[in-house]
């Protein structure tokens, strides 16, 4: 058995694949979470993906996390910009934090510049579409050992 990672995501990516697939693209997030799983296995990793719409929720799998995950890769959505209690969560998990957006929050609107989220992140990782999880995946096998 693998480390664990867990994998979040926030608010409205449930909606991969339908929810302006000109941003966000056409694969959706079944298909993001098993490709991930592919990789975490072929990586020695065990991956734990969840995604919920809500702010606690999120809060809470990261207090779970500091028991039962070696690393976090979050793309919190619009969580980003708005959540100091997940920072604070974030701030409370021993292990690497890597953070995820599909888009480029930096060429989009200025509120979208600014992540609560990087200030905790050891990398983050914005504008390579849904291939920055896999991306993430690597870095956190390598930050792992």
């Amino acid at each position: 058995m693998g480390k664990t990672i867990y994998l979040l995501n926030g608010p409205n990516l449930n909606l991969l694949g339908k929810r302006q697939p000109e941003i966000y693209g056409a694969a959706t997030l079944a298909d993001v979470e098993g490709e991930c799983a592919r990789l975490a296995g072929e990586l020695g990793l065990d991956l734990r993906a969840m995604q919920s719409n809500h702010e606690g929720q999120h809060v809470d799998w990261i207090h779970e996390a500091r028991e039962a995950a070696a690393g976090i890769i979050i793309n919190p959505g619009a969580y980003s910009h708005t959540s100091v209690a997940i920072l604070d969560a974030l701030n409370a998990f021993e292990g690497p934090v890597l953070e995820v957006h599909i888009s480029n929050i930096h060429k989009r609107e200025s509120f979208r510049h600014h992540s609560y989220v990087s200030l905790r992140a050891d990398g983050v990782i914005a504008g390579f579409g849904t291939e920055g999880y896999l991306l993430a995946l690597r870095r956190m096998a390598s930050l792992l050992g």
